[in-house]
């Protein structure tokens, strides 16, 4: 069980500083009359102390309070530029970031949870006890910010006043991560008080570059003390390791969901989207994927967006599962990125308009900013994350380096986009009525199928396996992905699968808004089926497809094939689907590939997962159970039909 404020708050030990006095007469010393007066307008003695500490621990010569003013936003664009952490690029309002080329992703081996004696982690997460932790962010924070400036910032992680939202400080002397923050969160300072009252929490992140170079990457850390929800960062510049209002935070959200309020709260790694069916009715649609396996172009197909990687969700008083997006922004990955898939990304990305902070693409002698898989011809030279680039040039050990590094990113407001939804401001949030878990799994599953009832939709996110992605650094091969929030998972995953299980399972959901919750894959590939190509077994705009499938069966508006994974589309349906939302022909032969049960993988990847939870403790019997069920469904059909079985058999 976690134990919240057990042990030594690193923070407080190392600055040292204990009282309100003590903190104010150092905000003086480090503050001008401007950022002094609004300070003192906070008057939580205790976010003050802890703000206080910060400064104390890493001794930055000046600090900055950000309100979130137009005059505030500018100051931190502008030093962004000056310190050289940005670059301006010719489209007014777009500027490049490059990290470092050995620092292109989460540093999971670098990265830990500060835990307490006998406190259960995560078996999939690494963990330093507290003494231990203390004695390594004291000797690489303090004093870190010598010659530097300290930029402290006040948000809210969703609308202010949803019962979801979490306060959250940033406090960081990197005016990358304090401008990536202005654009991805909501500035609350005026209103950050009065939602630390109401809502009895907030999280506070504090981050320093040091000084940017390759030889102190092996000194980058990344801590998250959940018993004080605070966390450290230093030594990195990569956005996932830095801006931990994103993904350090979500840690924090998903313990509160497990440990403060199981069964009535989730924090998930997943979109939402809004999918417009017949007559104009709209159905919202919450979805899980690893990072880099297609959420963003997910949450572009639905026909409005309100966010494309975190969720936070609740069960309402009117019985329905409500969301809201922490996030006001996307950190999206551009690889693949192109008209054709994702028309209204390339729009905002293409013309001006827009404030985007590109990182780790290719800009090219012109200023422009490219990337493998945009569909546009690409340039013979220019910057890109490791250099100087020409078309051809290898590395070190031969290998040709690509374009752009495939965790290349944009950052930009979730305004600025064709589909966006005034809803995603919403403190009610929206009421979701379809869960989909997905993973790039080239060889196994079909394209979307429903379950029966929600815990056999636990047990799908539980199930996730996927090919690793650029995301992680040196991360390769296929892998377990439990829920798509498997990296971010701080306690033991048999209580967060205990507590996935009370949520879905809740009493307090009404009948007439139950979800969906279903399986979704686009990345089956054709030589998977039969073919001798490993490119994708259909398109990515085909996902359209399978969400207006789903939306139809949310609402019984079609009707399904029973399988022992669950419920599987009629080809008439996705036929009128293919034509009616992406005006494209839907061949029965590929229907049949797509949704063909290859028994003999769906068996391994069970024997799998049960392999693998059976090490774990506390896992819930029902998992076990239902993957036996499928198993034996599974094992009679190959008995009847052999080992693989088409839509039409399964129909007989």
């Amino acid at each position: 069980m976690l134990e919240k404020r057990k042990g030594l708050d690193i923070v407080i030990e190392i600055g040292g500083i204990k009282t309100i006095e003590e903190a104010m007469s150092l905000f003086k010393s480090k503050m001008d009359a401007e950022h002094l007066s609004k300070i003192q307008k906070l008057k939580n003695k205790e976010i003050l102390i802890k703000i206080a500490n910060a400064i104390a621990m890493c001794e930055p010569d000046s600090a900055y309070v950000n309100t979130g003013s137009e005059q505030d936003k500018q100051f931190i664009r502008d030093l962004a530029i000056k310190k050289g952490e940005e670059s301006k690029l010719p489209m007014k309002g777009h500027t490049i970031h490059f990290d470092l080329k050995q620092e292109q992703g989460r540093i999971i081996d670098r990265t830990y949870y500060i835990a307490n004696e006998g406190e259960l982690v995560s078996s999939l997460a690494n963990k330093m006890l507290r003494a231990d932790a203390l004695k390594e962010v004291k000797k690489f924070m303090s004093g870190i910010m010598h010659g530097k400036m300290i930029i402290i910032g006040f948000y809210m992680r969703g609308p202010v006043g949803a019962p979801a939202s979490n306060p959250a400080l940033e406090i960081t002397s990197s005016a990358y991560v304090a401008h990536s923050a202005e654009i991805l969160y909501r500035n609350a300072y005026a209103d950050f008080e009065k939602e630390v009252k109401k809502l009895g929490h907030y999280f506070t992140n504090i981050h320093s570059e040091g000084l940017n170079r390759p030889e102190d990457l092996p000194n980058a850390r990344v801590f998250m003390d959940r018993s004080y929800q605070t966390t450290y960062s230093f030594n990195c510049t990569y956005a996932g390791n830095t801006l931990l209002l994103k993904k350090g935070n979500h840690r924090f959200a998903v313990d509160k969901a497990v440990y403060e309020n199981m069964g009535n709260e989730a924090a998930e790694h997943m979109f939402i989207t809004g999918i417009q069916g017949p007559g104009r009715r709209v159905t919202w649609c919450a979805g899980a994927a690893p990072s880099g396996c297609g959420k963003t172009t997910t949450a572009m197909a639905g026909n409005y967006f309100v966010g494309d990687d975190l969720a936070q969700l609740w069960i309402a008083k009117d019985g329905s599962i409500r969301s809201i997006n922490p996030e006001c922004g996307i950190f999206g990955i551009v690889e693949d990125v192109n008209r054709e898939g994702d028309p209204l990304l390339m729009a905002v990305l293409r013309n001006p308009g827009t404030e985007v902070i590109w990182s780790n693409v290719l800009i090219d002698e012109n200023g422009v900013p490219h990337w493998v898989g945009n569909g546009e011809m690409p340039p013979a030279k220019g910057t890109n994350f490791q250099g100087k680039w020409e078309k051809g040039m290898k590395d070190q050990n031969g290998k040709e380096i690509p374009l752009s590094h495939p965790n290349s990113r944009c950052t930009l407001a979730s305004k600025s986009l064709g589909n966006y939804s005034d809803k995603a401001e919403d403190p009610a949030g929206v009421g979701i009525r379809i869960f989909t878990y997905s993973g790039r799994d080239s060889d196994t599953m079909p394209p979307v199928w429903a379950t029966k009832n929600p815990d056999q939709g636990v047990i799908i996110g539980a199930c996730i396996v996927s090919a690793a992605t650029a995301t992680e650094v040196g991360a390769t091969g296929v892998k377990r992905q439990p829920w798509a929030n498997a990296p971010f998972i701080p306690g033991a995953l048999g209580d967060y699968m205990t507590a996935q299980f009370k949520f879905f399972g809740n009493k307090k959901i009404a009948k007439d808004k139950k979800p969906v919750m279903s399986g979704l894959n686009y990345f089956l590939t054709e030589e998977a089926r039969g073919g001798s190509s490993k490119k994708l077994l259909g398109e990515k705009k085909d996902v359209k497809a399978w969400l207006g499938w789903l939306e139809r069966y949310a609402h019984d508006d079609v009707k399904a094939i029973q399988t022992p994974i669950g419920s599987l589309p009629k080809y008439n349906d996705l036929k009128d689907l293919f034509k009616s939302i992406i005006n494209k022909e839907y061949p029965v032969e590929l229907y049949t590939k797509q949704f063909s049960l290859y028994i003999d993988n769906i068996v391994s990847r069970i024997d799998l997962q049960v392999e693998a939870y059976g090490k774990e403790d506390n896992i819930p019997d029902k998992l076990f159970e239902v993957l036996k069920k499928q198993k034996q469904g599974l094992l009679a059909l190959k008995d009847k039909f052999g080992s693989v079985v088409t839509p039409a058999q399964l129909q007989e």
